[in-house]
């Protein structure tokens, strides 16, 4: 099996088949309705499942499970289950999703701007 080559952030600006082929592996980990405010809602501190369902409106326990699940493959959340009775289950960030940080508070920026701009027009 062969690895692909890792490129520069450089090299990707600069080209752009490796800028796409970039974005579209950061959207395979967090695309979806659900993922980025799960993110979100893990930013601030260790969570337990009620917790992070509580944080986003309208997500099911299904779903909720579902994304966790990806989330934890795609090496972004850590699972923790604690030996209590009942059992304690904790979510928190990976390394990796913490990283996510600065790409969320842009994210944030932009929506209030765009929200701001759109109600002044309406």
């Amino acid at each position: 099996m062969e690895i692909e080559n890792v490129i520069s952030f450089k090299e990707a600006k600069a080209c752009p088949i490796q800028f796409v082929l970039a974005v579209n592996d950061t959207l395979n980990v967090i695309n979806g309705k659900w993922k980025l405010p799960i993110i979100g809602s893990l930013l601030f501190e260790k969570r337990r499942f009620t917790d992070i369902q509580r944080n986003i409106p309208k997500i099911t326990p299904r779903m909720l499970s579902k994304e966790l699940k990806d989330l934890e493959m795609n090496g972004m959340v850590k699972r923790t289950v604690y030996d209590t009775t009942p059992i304690t289950v904790e979510y928190e960030l990976t390394e990796s999703a913490k990283s996510l940080s600065d790409v969320l508070d842009k994210m944030l920026e932009w929506g209030i701007q765009h929200r701001e701009a759109t109600i002044a027009k309406n």
